[in-house]
């Protein structure tokens, strides 16, 4: 008997407990709520860090042009003036990545079938825009190029040939590229200048 009642003491004494800290809870409403409670009923919404592949998408720069993968043509210029032409140096990008130039093209005169430069290189004119022309594959640039007449010149000062084209480095480049152009005469002579050519701008 006495057992029985020990434990039904003990078993109302632990509801009373538990009713106590029920009545406790609900008298402290200003209370914070746990840090593991808080932590559990949030949702995560930040957005993932960006990822490699997630900027993949960028269109890819190479830097300079390679002067393998550019092939140059002469396009119509915006006219001339008195005793010159003008023509435009085109460079078109026949690589298979995207690449860019800037500056100004270095251009001369070249004959007797095998490259041979003639007269002097072009000056360059440097009151045009110099802008950095990103070219995608099979893009453009172009350079106006001034051509001044060398029947202008004594024939004994200029000594006329007829040229084959030009040779052209684009900017910041060792290697040349050939432009065919057999409508024009040069100058031998080293002292006088009969190109002037501007930057390159997107063609």
């Amino acid at each position: 008997m006495t057992g029985n009642w020990t434990l039904r003491v003990a078993g109302s004494a632990g509801v009373a407990l538990a009713i106590a800290l029920a009545v406790a809870g609900c008298a402290t409403p200003n209370s914070a709520p746990t840090t593991g409670s808080a932590s559990a009923s949030t949702t995560p919404t930040s957005s993932p860090r960006p990822t490699s592949t997630s900027t993949a998408t960028a269109t890819p720069i190479d830097g300079q042009c390679d002067t393998a993968n550019l092939a140059g043509t002469i396009g119509q210029g915006g006219g001339g003036a008195a005793g010159s032409v003008e023509v435009t140096i085109v460079l078109t990008n026949n690589g298979s990545t995207p690449c860019s130039l800037q500056g100004w093209p270095g251009v001369s005169f070249v004959g007797d079938g095998n490259g041979t430069q003639l007269g002097k290189p072009a000056e360059f004119d440097r009151s045009t825009p110099h802008p950095t022309v990103v070219l995608q594959p099979g893009g453009t640039a172009k350079a106006p190029l001034r051509i001044t007449q060398a029947l202008n010149y004594p024939e004994a000062d200029c000594g006329p040939k007829p040229a084959d084209g030009f040779r052209v480095y684009p900017p910041g480049s060792t290697a040349s590229l050939f432009v065919k152009d057999a409508n024009v005469t040069a100058c031998t002579s080293d002292s006088i200048s009969l190109l002037q050519v501007g930057a390159l701008v997107a063609g």
